[in-house]
């Protein structure tokens, strides 16, 4: 889109930052547009997130200049990224979880914004605005993973920004939902508001993106237009080697049912969390279940009832079975005892934790695993498996000594998820599996899950991605108001009916079968 007549909002010349053992940035060069929209390419670890805090005064580069509305620059902190008119929301949310979200918002915006209860009318017209209702009296540890990043958009969207930077913001928003933003960032980038745009859905990309620069290996790869390249030639710009991203998955049938959720009813303590009446799901070994939904519609919920983090007293323990054991009432070691793993939404802090190594969060979850003889750690096989996880699933690490924080996300999500499967599941249930993670490591995450569900566990999906889950789902439903949709083959529908159930025009209750 830029052009000689256009006048440069950002120019990045020969950005160059090191940290022990890597150089994450290589000389980059970059050029936004007043207006432009701008899309960052590049696999997880390429650098991206990097240079974006870069820009954002959140890291300082070791070499190389800033140059904003043609001045060079030295941007040291966010605040002062802020004044210039910088705003950002991070793939990893930097919340106060126990405070209200009109109080994060404020305290982003500074005291000169106003007090929360004066930004709550603000806060509401704005979101709704967009597409991304929001109480703002509603304390942030109660919401969803989408509703967490719904805060961080509406807190840039409210200020006087005139360079958005977004960093995987459809990740866990509806197709529709996704719509209603490009209009918002066509209309702000109408205005002269310059967006640089980070994610990893390349049809997302081509949809809204002016320009895009690749990045790979910390260097730039290559420029182009991406209208007019297909999501393979992004790909092969982004990976180099595109074998194994266009696949398809032949679907299957499963085997006998595996997991049962058998008319449970829930009453959930928070008045605005979902609760459950009379519900039903079965998930058969062999088989994949995708479950899709708009965040906060009872995802968190039902994932914490499953992994135990929620339980039922024991009168209630038939509720939950897996193979035929009753297991609602039990903790989750014991489920885990059983044959369950987990995946949870939050890999940084939940699925993780941030400061220890690889090797010590392999440990928490596979404790189970022989990797613990009389009370006491057996440090070999602890350090084995995490080189394995490491080995199998290319998570991109210095080693299994580094810790959980230092990896990039999508390299987190991969040793997570290798983790979890490594452990020969019965039952995996995993959330979001491939959010923020670039195209050849989804391609590598989907194809270990087929590989599990054909080695005979039964796999639970809960994603918002309706591609994901339809290309690798055998059957698939959604989740409105805590009510589930019927589940169907996923060969037997369709993106337009799965997207009438998540907006809740379904009969209920559903049947399991």
């Amino acid at each position: 889109m830029s052009d000689s007549s256009t006048p440069l909002r950002l120019e990045l010349r020969a950005i160059t930052k090191r940290y022990p053992g890597t150089l994450a940035n290589d000389r980059i060069d970059l050029r936004i547009a007043a207006g432009e929209i701008h899309a960052l390419l590049g696999e997880n670890g390429a650098g991206k997130s990097t240079l974006m805090k870069v820009i954002y005064g959140v890291t300082a580069p070791d070499a190389g200049q800033v140059l904003w509305e043609g001045h060079t620059v030295q941007v040291r902190d966010p605040a002062q990224a802020r004044g210039l008119g910088i705003g950002m929301v991070f793939q990893h949310f930097s919340l106060f979880e126990t405070l209200s979200v009109a109080e994060n918002i404020a305290l982003a915006l500074g005291r000169e914004a106003g007090t929360p209860r004066q930004l709550a009318p603000r806060i509401r017209e704005v979101s709704q605005r967009y597409g991304m209702a929001l109480e703002p009296e509603r304390l942030v540890h109660r919401l969803s993973i989408g509703e967490r990043q719904r805060v961080e958009i509406v807190r840039c969207l409210m200020q006087d920004i005139k360079l958005l930077i977004l960093d995987e913001p459809t990740s866990v928003l509806t197709p529709q939902e996704v719509d209603e933003l490009f209009v918002t960032l066509r209309a702000l980038a109408a205005e002269g508001c310059s967006i640089l745009f980070i994610s990893h859905k390349l049809n997302e990309v081509r949809a809204l993106c002016h320009s895009a620069t690749v990045l790979r290996g910390g260097r730039v790869a290559g420029h182009c237009v991406p209208a007019r390249c297909s999501d393979l030639e992004l790909a092969r710009l982004m990976v180099g080697d595109a074998e194994g991203l266009e696949a398809s998955y032949a679907k299957s049938a499963g085997g006998l049912p595996r997991l049962r959720v058998d008319d449970l009813s829930w009453r959930n303590k928070d008045p605005f969390g979902s609760s459950f009446e009379h519900l039903r799901l079965e998930v058969r070994s062999g088989e994949i279940v995708g479950i899709a939904g708009v965040a906060g519609n009872g995802q968190d919920e039902l994932l914490a009832l499953l992994s135990g983090e929620t339980r039922l007293p024991a009168s209630e323990r038939e509720r939950i079975t897996l193979d035929t054991q009753p297991m609602a009432h039990l903790h989750p070691d014991a489920r885990r005892a059983l044959g369950l793993a987990f995946v949870p939404a939050e890999r940084l802090g939940h699925g993780a934790v941030p400061d220890m190594s690889l090797a010590d969060n392999a440990l928490l979850t596979a404790f189970q695993q022989g990797l613990v003889s009389r009370g006491l750690i057996r440090s070999g096989k602890v350090q084995a498996l995490a080189e394995q996880i490491i080995q199998r699933f290319a998570v991109k690490t210095p080693d299994a000594q580094a810790t959980a924080r230092s990896l990039s996300g999508g390299n987190l999500q991969k040793f997570i998820l290798g983790r979890e499967i490594l452990q020969k599941p019965k039952l995996l249930v995993a959330a979001h599996p491939t959010w923020g993670v670039d195209v050849g490591a989804a391609a590598a995450i989907h194809r270990a899950l087929i590989a599990l569900r054909d080695a005979g566990a039964a796999i639970l999906v809960i994603s918002e991605d309706l591609d994901e889950l339809f290309q690798i789902s055998d059957r698939i439903g959604a989740l409105c108001s805590g009510r589930l949709s019927p589940l169907k083959a996923t060969a037997q529908t369709h993106t337009v009916e799965v997207g009438s159930w998540m907006a809740g025009q379904f009969e209920a209750p559903q049947d399991a079968a």
